[in-house]
């Protein structure tokens, strides 16, 4: 954080997750996305008068899951409230929430933030409805109030954070942990996970907090990180500019065009809100029992199968990482991880290879025809010596050319994949070598171990990769002690 200039910035999230339940938070209109505007529509959600809320059990059931995933207290008597909230997107004029007693306190989130093990506090969860969306065209404004009660778990951290990366990397094990206990969908197209960050920079050793900004509603770990690292040079010129001087608090949003973020009102503050009791819903009372039922029901969680894939499979930190905060990609490794015989090589074939050749098509690798269980089973050939890497390598892209074609097909109907075995061939190769490096044997013989990895890539250079480096290595350092 050296280009902070001595500053220390200080970041906290509010992650607004949308429940995936199958009615809305306080109604029985569908909860759905993708319909045509305002069909999804009862008494409560259009602010009928008369109409009285009753909680979403489900949604309930969902947001503990998320509190026992991270550990967290759960209240066994919860309130909700009302928050006075005046827009076109909500018909009621008030959010039901819970700001006095929430459902979830306390918790945290341990991750990988650019190689470093890092833990994250989260101050409290609660459950309240979300608001409509507002539709802009070109002479009028519309709103549809399909998502207008759609139940949503609000995940506040503490302003533990201190980097961009820092929120990003908490912000995406948030996701995992909710797809993976099946609470959210999480797709952030869609509006069901949503962000808001509130930064502040402090001097490095000061202690005390200084007034924040909040950057609303980012759909982007991308772009998030670009607008809070946005946001702290603009107030660490704001303070060098102006000593003395106090930030005033503010809600901004990002413009991802001009990388800044724009003021759009000054900040609440609760007693705006005029927050009180919901006088509709009587407290929401669980048991230990309910809650100890939920507990047995959770799956491994991200955490957890990271700690396995780096102590049991040996994977790197990167690769376990990628794996764990991307559930289809993990459930595709943990697949072909049935009938792989290297789980590392396994790993570096799906993560390197295979999502680097297919990432510039936007597509996974399921939308292309590619089952893991073959990637598997090409990591498993060059694991036998059967192909040589180099050959797997353009396996590989026949693979995506011929979906579905098994790799020990496409390698049997090409010549050009036949490994050479002939010995005879290989060491007149080697012998050509050597006859052109004897820098190199002279630098392997002084105990320079690369001279001997640098004549094994020369060699397989001579032969197109086709002999095994394993049979190669043997018939060099025989040749080199001969010598």
């Amino acid at each position: 954080m050296s280009h902070y200039e001595g500053y220390e910035p200080v970041i906290g999230l509010e992650i607004h997750a949308q429940l995936n339940t199958r009615s809305l938070m306080f109604g029985r209109a569908p909860n759905q996305f993708g319909d045509e505007p305002n069909v999804n529509l009862d008494f409560l959600n259009t602010g009928q008068p008369g109409a009285l809320p009753v909680i979403n059990k489900e949604a309930v059931k969902k947001a503990v899951f998320f509190g026992l995933a991270i550990e967290a207290d759960i209240n066994l008597i919860s309130l909700f409230d009302r928050k006075s909230y005046f827009y076109p997107d909500c018909p009621l004029n008030f959010q039901i929430t819970q700001f006095y007693k929430p459902i979830i306190v306390g918790g945290e989130i341990t991750t990988e933030v650019e190689g470093e093990t890092k833990l994250f506090r989260i101050h409290h969860a609660h459950l309240e409805n979300d608001a409509g969306k507002l539709i802009h065209f070109p002479d009028f404004t519309g709103v549809d109030f399909n998502r207008s009660g759609a139940p949503l778990l609000e995940i506040v951290s503490e302003p533990c954070m201190h980097s961009p990366k820092d929120a990003s990397a908490y912000a995406q094990a948030i996701k995992a942990i909710l797809e993976y206990i099946d609470s959210s969908e999480c797709n952030m197209q869609e509006g069901h996970f949503r962000m808001d960050a509130n930064i502040s920079v402090r001097k490095k050793g000061e202690s005390g907090l200084r007034p924040k900004t909040e950057i609303k509603n980012m759909n982007s770990f991308f772009n998030m990180e670009l607008a809070i690292e946005s946001e702290i040079q603009r107030q660490i010129e704001f303070y060098e500019n102006n000593p003395g001087k106090k930030l005033i608090s503010g809600t901004y949003r990002f413009d991802l065009e001009r990388r800044k973020t724009i003021l759009m009102r000054s900040k609440e503050s609760a007693d705006d809100y005029r927050y009180f009791p919901e006088p509709d819903l009587p407290p929401l009372v669980l048991t230990k029992k309910f809650i100890e039922e939920l507990r047995e029901e959770l799956p491994e969680l991200p955490r957890a199968k990271f700690k396995r894939y780096v102590e049991v499979l040996g994977l790197s930190h990167y690769s376990a990482d990628l794996l764990v905060n991307d559930k289809p990609l993990c459930k595709d490794f943990e697949e072909g991880l049935k009938i792989a015989k290297n789980p590392k090589a396994f790993c570096n074939w799906l993560t390197v290879e295979f999502i680097g050749l297919i990432k510039e098509s936007g597509k996974t690798l399921k939308e292309i025809g590619i089952d893991t269980k073959q990637i598997a089973e090409l990591a498993n050939l060059v694991e036998e010596g059967v192909i040589t890497g180099r050959i797997a390598k353009s396996v590989a892209s026949d693979m995506l050319k011929s979906p579905g074609k098994p790799p020990a097909l496409i390698v049997k109907e090409n010549p050009d994949y036949q490994p050479l075995r002939d010995t005879s061939l290989i060491e007149e190769i080697v012998d050509r070598v050597l006859a052109l490096n004897a820098p190199s044997i002279a630098d392997y013989k002084n105990g320079r171990d690369k001279a001997l990895q640098y004549l094994i890539g020369q060699v397989m250079k001579e032969c197109k990769g086709k002999a095994t480096p394993g049979l190669t290595r043997d018939i060099l350092i025989k040749k080199i002690e001969a010598l």
